[in-house]
């Protein structure tokens, strides 16, 4: 797959691209119990964004996994469609469980809230065998005591993959923009967002099987990109971010 990669153009693209996104996507946020979610898309071959659902710990009508839906990944694949050569599925996205077979027709897969992350036996076996097989994730929008709850379900699910906290070297911060610094604030708390990873075998000369925006959220960053709530420095990095992780799981 070729790539364009536009270092120098950042400030000039990113920016009217939040535009174009906000006016080929203004739509309702999702929150309100009883509303259902879009109907899955049919796989055709294009990049699709993939949300993953689960049970989420203490029930209630808040599914947590849902947060920023649909906006957040509406404005997303008409970024990804603007600034890269990726052919996103710009009419639609899917959510699939850890325990749906389809989810292996997609190589990523985001996460939000995972502060509330549970599962059963069978979606265990489904993210070990998604990851086995070179799917990766995306862990995003949880920030504070919620480390503790993913902490437990990623050594659940993977009990021999170390968590570690990743720096500007990795090459996920540099596979399409340059990122300069991870120096980020959670757009509604105020604390410094932290990225995690886990590599295949531990060996972080392998495969980055996932990454985790701790203390981040830029799932909201994207939603309210055409709003003006957030800083728009602020939501640029955060574009710029989910655009390397792309980039990186299509092509490593």
């Amino acid at each position: 797959m070729r790539i364009r990669r536009r270092w120098w153009m950042v400030a000039i693209m990113l920016v009217p691209a939040l535009t174009l996104a906000a006016q080929g996507f203004r739509g309702g946020r999702r929150g309100s119990p009883g509303r259902a979610p879009n109907p899955n898309v049919a796989y055709d071959g294009r990049f699709t964004f993939v949300r993953v659902k689960f049970e989420p710990l203490g029930g209630g009508w808040d599914l947590k996994w849902d947060h920023d839906y649909p906006r957040a990944e509406n404005h997303f694949m008409k970024i990804l469609e603007e600034l890269t050569t990726v052919k996103p599925y710009l009419e639609g996205s899917n959510i699939l469980g850890f325990d749906d077979p389809e989810l292996f027709k997609y190589p990523i897969a985001y996460v939000s809230e995972p502060g509330f992350w549970s599962m059963n036996e069978q979606e265990l076996a489904g993210v070990r065998a998604y990851v086995q097989k070179g799917g990766f994730l995306i862990f995003d929008d949880f920030a504070g005591q919620h480390w503790f709850n993913f902490e437990r379900r990623w050594h659940q699910a993977f009990p021999g993959l170390t968590l570690v906290r990743l720096d500007r070297s990795h090459p996920i911060f540099d596979s399409f923009f340059r990122i300069e610094s991870l120096d980020m604030d959670h757009p509604n708390y105020g604390v410094k967002a932290e990225f995690w990873g886990a590599f295949e075998d531990n060996d972080p000369a392998k495969r980055l099987v996932m990454i985790a925006n701790y203390n981040n959220d830029i799932g909201d960053y994207m939603e309210w990109s055409d709003e003006g709530f957030l800083p728009i420095s602020l939501t640029n990095e955060a574009y710029k971010l989910a655009v390397n992780y792309i980039v990186y799981a299509m092509t490593h």
